[in-house]
């Protein structure tokens, strides 16, 4: 029978897609794994990969096409030895019709006693988590498509243990997914007993002078739109208190230099931006009272320091994460930060890749700024902006001398961290830059 291709959702917080790209067109023959398109989610372009094996009957959605809705049907597929036209023809035509208006309530004749108002209809409740897989007999195959496969090993999950959801009983992402405990975030929300937050709806919008000006109307992107909602509700939401520290970078980058030295014939360069997560992921180990997250009427207590780090896409903003960055040698995170920042810009980061993370770091240096301060990416507790290093007259042994300083500022959610201890995390981050031999002990 014909196989349905819906519009996946590729993130916790997808609603809805572009389909940017089809890659393969009516009457292709394609396998599990194969791309079958590209898809403009919330947070980036992302690949949308085959499950299963047949041919493509019928795309329904034409690329191109905005607000496609999770779930929607997309293409249909024909599965093996089945007549692709066939399929074709029994395909749902996209249904584009509007609702139908409410009918107005009729008032009750005059010898007939008004009915009480029905009940409202129950709200659908989600389905109970499946039952474990039942245990599978030494040397049975484990079902599941190669992205699950993916990101079962990325993220240390025993496939074997899984019930899959897909046909046939095939593990699909969505079965890792719910493995790693990665429910959309209003379900997480409401699981931690916090409100999901309330989109504006008052937007100041140009008047006619405003429009009278020269100018161009460029359509939001998906990622954009984000971006701009989660700001909004952060710095609405989130009670931000700013701490800023004077840096000297000296010592820092005389062992970058002996370091680059040493790791040159490895084909590795550090950059100032490694060291610096490798200083921050210390000090949040260091100071634990930061590596939290307010989570309503409970705090969420890290003990492993992952770091956001935001890389600056064409779209906009990204924030891929170094896992565990503080037991991570610095050549092992320039490494993983150099791949990580070059498929953030390709737009092929998978969603562990840049979802999570305990604390966030800006570094916006490379253009010269001197000081900012940055705003915290919720549920996380803390981000740190980094300036940029220059030369300043500076107090060093009671005299002053001419160093290489950078500023940074740390912005703390004041309803999980106190002044007191972001200070210490000020501090502490301050004294592992200044004295960086302690990073690689």
């Amino acid at each position: 029978m014909p196989i349905e291709l819906k519009m996946p959702a590729l993130s916790p917080t997808m609603e809805e897609g572009t389909l940017a790209k089809w890659l393969v067109k009516e009457g292709d023959k394609v396998a599990s794994g194969d791309i079958l398109a590209e898809i403009e989610t919330d947070k980036a372009t992302m690949e949308f990969e085959a499950v299963d094996e047949g041919t493509v009957a019928k795309i329904l959605v034409p690329e191109g096409s905005e607000g496609v809705k999770v779930g929607a049907l997309i293409a249909i597929l024909a599965g093996e030895g089945e007549d692709a036209s066939k399929a074709a023809s029994a395909a749902p035509k996209a249904d584009t019709a509007a609702p139908a208006p409410p009918k107005a309530p009729q008032a009750p004749k005059p010898d007939e006693t008004p009915k009480a108002p029905s009940a409202p209809a129950a709200v659908e409740t989600p389905p109970a988590p499946s039952a474990p897989a039942a245990p599978r007999s030494e040397g049975e195959r484990i079902k599941a498509s190669p992205l699950a496969r993916r990101l079962a090993q990325a993220q240390n999950i025993d496939l074997s243990s899984l019930k899959g959801s897909g046909p046939g009983g095939r593990i699909v992402r969505a079965d890792i997914d719910a493995a790693a405990g990665k429910a959309p975030a209003a379900a997480r929300a409401a699981a931690l007993g916090v409100p999901a937050p309330a989109l504006a709806t008052h937007l100041v919008m140009p008047g006619p002078m405003e429009q009278a000006i020269p100018h161009e109307a460029v359509k939001l992107s998906n990622i954009r739109k984000t971006i701009a909602r989660r700001l909004t509700e952060a710095k609405q939401q989130v009670p931000h208190i700013y701490l800023t520290v004077d840096i000297q970078l000296d010592a820092l980058l005389k062992l970058r230099s002996e370091l680059n030295a040493g790791l040159e014939s490895r084909g590795v360069k550090l950059s100032v931006n490694d060291l610096l997560i490798k200083a921050l992921a210390q000090a949040l180990i260091e100071v634990p009272e930061c590596n939290v997250a307010f989570a309503g009427d409970q705090m969420l207590k890290y003990s492993r320091a992952d770091i956001s780090v935001a890389v600056s896409i064409p779209a906009g903003l990204i924030t891929p994460i170094i896992v565990d960055a503080g037991s991570k040698s610095v050549s092992a995170i320039s490494t993983e930060m150099k791949d990580l920042a070059a498929r953030a810009r390709d737009g092929k980061l998978q969603p562990p890749e840049y979802q999570g993370g305990t604390a966030s770091l800006s570094n916006m240096g490379m253009y010269g700024i001197k000081q900012f301060e940055a705003v915290i990416n919720p549920p996380q507790g803390m981000i740190m902006a980094i300036g940029a290093g220059e030369k300043r007259p500076y107090v060093i042994n009671d005299s002053l001398q001419i160093a290489t300083v950078m500023s940074a500022t740390g912005s703390f959610d004041h309803r999980a961290i106190d002044g007191a201890d972001g200070a210490k995390l000020m501090q502490a981050f301050k004294r592992l830059v200044e004295n960086p031999l302690g990073m690689l002990a």
